[in-house]
């Protein structure tokens, strides 16, 4: 509409100056007016501007004062493109007007952002790189529905919000503004001023996708769609696969500690991909799981505490450099796992807490919006704009970056209201319940999204209670997981192994009771850094004895868990025995390979991880009853326990057979479903290992004769602290 009178009044003058004007896109720029069009520009550093018109002609403007200029431009009956020259006493520039340009979000952005079904805002939000009425630039764009003004700040305009006011979309409450000539590499946060006209501390972009390395806590422009990847053979054979009946062998790490550079700083992403890549392949895991890697402020929360979900750390090196190690990685035929933290965010100054000067992402009652332990804030997960938020994350890593699966940490935390919370410290549900329903409900939306949209890819919940249905698909009432982390099994069996073996016989049921319930689920079997930190020692430091029953004990509970139904997830430095808990700030101590019981516990994790990838009996039905039976499961008396393993039809079944003291046993007798050879594929006492050396010369055979509630039987010597295994050859 036509305005009768070019001229802007002083208020929006004065407004503008203060960054406080309500529609600076409404005064700046070019607008129609009753006499033709009027052009308005705020550039500060100007004595004198010019408007370079697209016919060629140049308009000179009137200075109102402090970098405010503005001129009329008669007889035009239609808008036009132009650029901008200011000049002063240092000399002159050309630049396009940020202001000429029209909004690049739509309707639908803001219709499914607040229905909380926008799961591509990573495509919409933040910093994206493009070219707006054939002019490059980038588009910024935040979600803060309680601002009264956000401005775009950084190094390009040096930190003065009144120079890139951004226009507010008012049925959403997002904000957008398009730099031109803006490109890679731009530091940024935004100024924003809150309801109550507070202006708050600089914020990081909640959608940037790359940022400054620590301790600087700036957003940085980034591209993450362009990367070139050589992956598409891996991605066709996992597309083939079903995950629960595939070997799953995963070796968790964190990468700012997995090795350091001689001088103490972190490796980089391809210092990671030529060095820990091939390590992981060449001991034979399928799958690398990242502590997480998403942009956080503290060492010491080893990833936990993100604060830029979108933004590989700088730590390592540029989100390019990520998108090489995952790349890599497939290259090798590893995948690569992420550890995701929805649960909850730090409060640090920069970051989604108070983003707009009220509770926006964080639940505004601390009684659901505050987490004790960590004094960090809980997501909203009962707003829809948040829920979008947290779904768009999730996709952004699987589809930009090609991940194999998310590993969500905290599960537990989300699904209980009164979680690690005492009386009157939690807000129960109108009928007095526990039950966190809006987060079942993100959690089921989330994990449908997952599988939607990338089915080849999987998901995995930390969740240590007996929430039901973890791993249960949403249309029969689950959370939709792929898998949960077996923790009841985790705890028993480590207090097992830390017992003197002499008490162990008292103590038999907590290695049979976790499959009781080991069907329930999908279950992963994780030996994790949870285990190995803050004064709970390594894995072989809980081993009791000398030093010899120690490195056995190691060696038969690995055999024993690789040979137990459910996925493995074995943390950084177990593989070789560690022998001090785990020390996030230096390097693994890989100077103790430089001894032999170390070498042979590694050997026998490769040795383990080789019988889990080519026998189809220690993993096709890691999921499902019929693929597992007890031979013995009553001998507490001699802390002996033997099962057996099956595949598919046609598969060779395997025994897996335990002496958890350190009493060989010779002539033990144990059922099998066949006559005939069994070779012997592993026994961890053997020398390449450590051990003894004792075992059955490479094979038994087994009679015609019940036994154990089976067809046939076979007498084998069973070494001091030992697992092994006994795989059906043929029935001679």
């Amino acid at each position: 509409m036509a305005i009768a009178g070019w001229r802007a009044e002083q208020t929006d003058i004065g407004a503008l100056l203060a960054a406080r004007h309500a529609d600076p896109f409404g005064l700046l720029g070019l607008h129609e007016a009753s006499e033709g069009f009027v052009l308005r520009a705020f550039v500060p550093d100007a004595s004198n501007l010019t408007a370079l018109l697209e016919d060629g002609a140049a308009l000179s403007f009137i200075a109102r004062g402090s970098g405010f200029f503005e001129q009329l431009i008669p007889n035009r009956t239609a808008r036009f493109a132009y650029r901008l020259r200011a000049e002063n006493i240092g000399g002159c520039w050309e630049f396009d007007d940020p202001y000429r340009f029209p909004p690049v979000l739509g309707a639908t952005d803001d219709h499914l952002l607040i229905e909380g079904t926008h799961h591509r805002l990573y495509e919409r939000l933040g910093a994206q790189l493009m070219t707006l009425d054939s002019v490059p630039g980038v588009h910024f764009a935040v979600w803060a529905p309680n601002a009264r003004r956000v401005s775009l700040v950084g190094d390009f305009n040096r930190w003065d919000g009144r120079i890139h006011q951004m226009r507010k979309r008012i049925d959403s409450g997002l904000w957008e503004i398009f730099i031109p000539d803006l490109s890679e590499g731009a530091v940024y946060k935004f100024e924003i001023i809150g309801k109550d006209g507070t202006l708050l501390p600089l914020k990081a972009d909640p959608f940037g996708f790359s940022a400054e390395r620590r301790p600087s806590t700036a957003s940085v422009v980034a591209r993450t769609d362009h990367f070139i990847w050589t992956d598409e053979a891996y991605l066709r054979a996992r597309g083939r696969r079903e995950a629960h009946r595939a070997p799953m062998s995963i070796y968790e790490v964190h990468l700012g500690s997995w090795m350091r550079r001689e001088d103490g700083d972190f490796l980089s992403y391809d210092e990671l991909s030529d060095q820990l890549l091939p390590y992981a392949a060449g001991m034979g895991f399928t799958h690398i799981e990242l502590l997480p890697i998403c942009e956080h402020p503290l060492d010491a929360s080893w990833g936990y505490q993100p604060i830029g979900l979108f933004a590989p750390s700088r730590r390592f090196g540029a989100p390019a450099g990520f998108a090489r190690f995952v790349d890599r990685a497939h290259a090798l035929g590893l995948g690569v796992i992420l550890d995701w933290v929805p649960a909850h965010f730090p409060t640090d100054i920069h970051g989604l807490a108070q983003f707009d000067g009220t509770a926006l992402y964080e639940h505004a009652d601390p009684r659901r919006g505050f987490h004790p332990d960590w004094n960090t804030a809980i997501y909203d997960f009962g707003r829809r704009e948040v829920v979008s938020f947290l779904c768009a994350n999730a996709l952004y890593w699987l589809d930009r970056f090609h991940l194999d699966g998310l590993r969500v940490d905290a599960v537990a935390s989300m699904l209980y209201l009164d979680y690690s919370r005492k009386h009157g410290e939690w807000l129960p549900n109108p009928d007095g319940s526990n039950d966190n329903r809006d987060a079942v409900a993100f959690l089921r939306q989330f994990n449908t999204a997952v599988y939607a949209q990338h089915h080849a890819s999987f998901t995995l919940a930390e969740e240590s209670t007996a929430w039901p249905g973890v791993s249960h698909p949403v249309h029969e009432n689950g959370l939709g997981f792929g898998f949960k982390w077996n923790m009841g099994w985790m705890h028993d069996t480590l207090n097992y192994f830390a017992m003197d073996p002499v008490h162990r016989k008292w103590h038999h049921n907590k290695l049979t009771f976790g499959t009781l319930y080991a069907f329930t689920e999908n279950f992963v079997l994780p030996l994790s850094h949870d285990e190995v930190v803050h004064g709970k020692s390594s894995i072989l430091g809980k081993m009791p004895g000398d030093e010899w029953q120690r490195f056995a004990n190691v060696r038969a509970y690995y055999a024993f868990m690789w040979g137990h139904p459910g996925k493995k997830l074995l943390f950084m430095g177990q593989e070789f025995g560690q022998s001090t808990e785990w020390n996030f700030d230096s390097g693994l101590p890989w100077h103790l390979l430089e001894h032999s019981l170390h070498q042979g516990v590694q050997k026998l994790v490769r040795d383990l991880n080789r019988l889990h990838r080519t026998v189809p009996a220690l993993h096709a039905q890691d999921c499902e009853a019929e693929g597992f039976r007890w031979i013995i499961v009553d001998d507490s008396e001699q802390s002996v326990i033997a099962w057996l393993r099956m595949g598919g039809e046609g598969d060779r079944p395997v025994a897996v057979v335990c002496n958890l003291t350190p009493v060989p046993r010779h002539g033990y007798r144990i059922g099998l479903p066949h006559a005939g050879i069994w070779r012997e594929i592993l026994n961890t006492d053997a020398v390449v290992y450590g051990g003894g050396g004792g075992g059955n010369l490479g094979q038994v055979r087994s009679i015609s004769e019940a036994s154990h509630g089976f067809n046939a039987m076979a007498e084998i010597m069973i070494p001091a602290l030992s697992t092994v295994y006994f795989e059906y050859a043929d029935n001679e």
